[in-house]
């Protein structure tokens, strides 16, 4: 199939889309390979999603050594002791597990796995170090990295990239940003005893999402020691031996032993040579494609981070399922990036899908809005000061859920399965109808009844 080519398709990135891209083409029939200048899987393997969530896990611990004698544990909390290289050792262990599966299912399917950093000298040409490789077609799956704004002191500021191996944890931590990468650190280093103040430019975090959810949100992780500063942004950093000096542009300063920036990502495309193929690149530094993933080079797509849709894995994965068929099956295939579900792995867990109160509104529809706050059972003997968020959207006209909205202990778990009803077009009838799980948080979703808006 390859057509006087070396292959039939040349994947730039071996990341989430990347290899599913990879994987089912080659099972198509397509002949594969894949450059790689880091390592197998990407951010989420390596420094995102999932070494994240067992940290998450590991700041849990806490918690859950104090509701223990609730339920008759005696577990002397002034004995307990944690060891950060332990939890890092452990993760490090994991990742390079998935490394070795990642590999693994390359290989099994028959993709070549071409190590370096790539560019492209032409529409079908990539040279990797001093090989060149030709093919088809090209698809471009570099992804995002973390950005650092450009003030005095920038050099002395972590990204989430470096937090994943810092070697020990600080006894003061300053987390810079709103998004859920800033609120999931700030969750993880309070959890682990740091204290942990989050510095944030706007009026209230977690733009984009529900704002009872963002309001509740701020509620509950106040409650979990984390000082939360909204409206200041940082100046300047000052580097004083192990510790910093954190000017804010209100004139305070801050003095710590770490600084983090969660203050967004670009597109990952340094050193390709993109624009000199007359690829375009959008205002924000992204890939510019149409919907089927063309750029304007007809041999060249691309997908993921790299292009600005939705950050997350699963789209990713979605992606390259989609541009395989395009590809090398029957030509056929769209993204559908409505009611996308997302979790957001604070403490407590944010879980969402579907339209916020606020986009439904901004869209002309007359809204039934469903409520409800509650201590989860777990926590009254334990007598943990946690409460739950639980939400529906649903419009007034159709009956339809447009957003489902939870704030609580599995809210990720819960969400997902919320997020199969809601791309079916289910309504608030049908969640009536609906038996629940008795006894569990969950089953508050089918038997909230009366609207509050």
């Amino acid at each position: 199939m390859s057509d006087n080519h070396d292959f039939d398709l040349i994947v730039i990135g071996a990341g989430s889309g990347g290899v599913r891209l990879a994987r089912m083409s080659a099972q198509r029939g397509a002949k594969v390979a894949v450059v790689e200048s880091r390592y197998l899987g990407g951010t989420c393997v390596n420094v995102g999603c999932v070494p994240k969530k067992l940290f998450v896990y590991g700041a849990h611990v806490h918690d859950e050594l104090e509701d223990a004698a609730g339920y008759g544990w005696n577990v002397p909390l002034e004995n307990v002791t944690f060891d950060w290289p332990t939890l890092v050792a452990n993760k490090n262990a994991e990742i390079e597990r998935l490394n070795g599966i990642y590999g693994r299912l390359l290989e099994n399917a028959g993709v070549t796995v071409i190590e370096g950093t790539a560019s492209l000298s032409d529409g079908n040409t990539v040279v990797v170090g001093d090989q060149s490789y030709t093919a088809r077609h090209i698809t471009v799956a570099t992804g995002s990295w973390p950005v650092v704004p450009d003030i005095p002191g920038k050099e002395g500021i972590l990204t989430s990239n470096e937090m994943f191996y810092l070697p020990q944890l600080p006894k003061q931590a300053v987390v810079w940003g709103g998004g859920y990468i800033a609120v999931e650190f700030a969750g993880i280093l309070a959890g682990l005893g740091v204290e942990t103040t989050l510095l944030y430019r706007g009026d209230l975090f977690l733009r984009g999402f529900d704002g009872d959810v963002r309001e509740f949100t701020e509620q509950e992780m106040r409650k979990k020691g984390v000082k939360l500063r909204f409206g200041v942004t940082i100046e300047s950093v000052e580097t004083e031996g192990a510790h910093y000096r954190v000017n804010l542009n209100n004139g305070e300063a801050l003095e710590t032993g770490l600084v983090m920036a969660a203050t967004g990502r670009r597109a990952l495309v340094d050193g390709l040579g993109l624009t000199n193929l007359g690829i375009q690149l959008s205002a924000s530094g992204h890939v510019v494609v149409d919907d089927h993933f063309q750029t304007a080079v007809p041999s060249i797509t691309a997908l993921g981070d790299v292009i600005g849709t939705p950050q997350l894995t699963p789209v990713a994965l979605a992606q390259g399922m989609v541009l395989s068929r395009r590809l090398f099956g029957d030509g056929q295939g769209d993204m559908d990036y409505s009611a996308i579900p997302t979790a957001v792995f604070c403490q407590p867990n944010i879980g969402t899908v579907g339209l916020t109160e606020e986009e439904a509104r901004e869209a002309g529809h007359r809204l039934r809005i469903f409520r409800s706050e509650f201590r989860p059972m777990k926590f009254i003997l334990s007598g943990r000061d946690e409460r739950s968020l639980m939400k529906l959207v649903v419009d007034d006209e159709t009956d339809k859920v447009l957003g489902a909205h939870m704030v609580g202990p599995d809210a990720g778990e819960i969400t997902q399965g919320l997020a199969v009803a809601i791309k079916a077009g289910a309504t608030k009838a049908q969640f009536d109808a609906t038996l629940g799980i008795h006894p569990t948080s969950a089953e508050e979703f089918v038997t909230m009844r009366e609207p509050v808006a």
